[in-house]
């Protein structure tokens, strides 16, 4: 078994110490991303996830969907053995990715998730919004990868953070069909009415505008927790739309090539750019200047 290293030791302590301080208002943040703990109520132990009610205003949440109306694509999925993007009927929405601070509301947002999670910014990705309409879904899956390629760049992601920004008249709960409750319930159940059957088959979490679901995909010691299997629950009436920022263990920014060295990362760079991954899959295969991808080769950019 992995030891735990050192970070990974820090947040464990820093995170039990949130849990047992938080009614005490004695949580201290930068005044540009003050976290409120009394807010956020602990909904599982394995996997660890805690819900923060309210954690993005309104006018925050307008501002992704904004930001994002005119550049959805079909969501894709990672295969497990090479790291491509692919479609696949596991998942069934739509999405886009926003650049971290892209603006002020946006590098907000950031500064919010990363006190919130106690990790440096640098180790999330950019955020992805999602729209998913009735019959869309996201089938139960890990967030922690599967294959070498993605663990490449800044290891397993070990937090979600998962941002609902409009609530929904029924299903496309967050479901977590392996968890098992803690043994006092700081959040109050929803009604078994309020849920859709897929809902009921775990631990579930119903979207509600401004909440915010944060859950850890790893153990303390950096092992891979089977009990985080989650899915999205399919809409049935409404839309549904949600913000992820997924956090790994080391930083995300770190540049993949030495500057003035123009070369693929990866063999399969050429066929997956012949397939159209340029296009579909960016952050990973073109990057930007700051944080050149993996593919730029093929993709024709240098």
């Amino acid at each position: 078994m992995p030891t735990m290293s050192l970070s990974l030791h820090l947040l464990f302590v820093v995170s039990i110490s949130f849990l047992i301080h938080k009614s005490s208002g004695s949580f201290l943040a930068p005044p540009s991303s003050i976290i409120n703990p009394s807010k956020v109520k602990q909904i599982s132990w394995k996997p660890r996830a805690f819900v923060y009610e309210g954690f993005l205003t309104d006018l925050e949440c307008d501002h992704l969907i904004s930001l994002a109306k005119s550049e959805l694509k079909r969501s894709a999925v990672a295969d497990n053995l090479s790291g491509e993007s692919k479609l696949s009927e596991v998942r069934t929405s739509s999405g886009m990715f926003i650049a971290k601070g892209k603006d002020a509301i946006i590098a907000g947002i950031e500064d919010k998730i990363s006190t919130w999670s106690f990790l440096p910014k640098e180790n999330g990705e950019d955020i992805q919004v999602l729209r998913y309409e009735p019959g869309q879904k996201y089938d139960a899956h890990y967030d922690y990868f599967a294959d070498k390629i993605n663990i490449a760049r800044g290891g397993h992601r070990i937090v979600t953070v998962l941002m609902y920004l409009t609530d929904v008249a029924k299903g496309g709960e967050t479901v977590f069909p392996n968890a098992e409750e803690p043994p006092r319930r700081s959040r109050t159940p929803a009604k078994e009415d309020d849920l859709s059957e897929c809902a009921k088959r775990g631990i579930a979490v119903k979207p509600r505008k401004g909440d915010a679901l944060l859950f850890f995909s790893l153990y303390p010691t950096a092992v891979p927790d089977t009990n985080s299997l989650h899915g999205g629950c399919p809409v049935i009436e409404g839309e549904k739309w949600s913000a992820t920022k997924w956090i790994h263990v080391d930083s995300f920014d770190k540049n993949v090539e030495a500057a003035g060295n123009c070369t693929d990362m990866n063999v399969s760079c050429e066929r997956w750019a012949a397939l159209g991954e340029c296009t579909n899959n960016p952050e990973y295969m073109v990057g930007t200047a700051e944080l050149p991808g993996y593919c730029r080769r093929s993709c024709k950019l240098c």
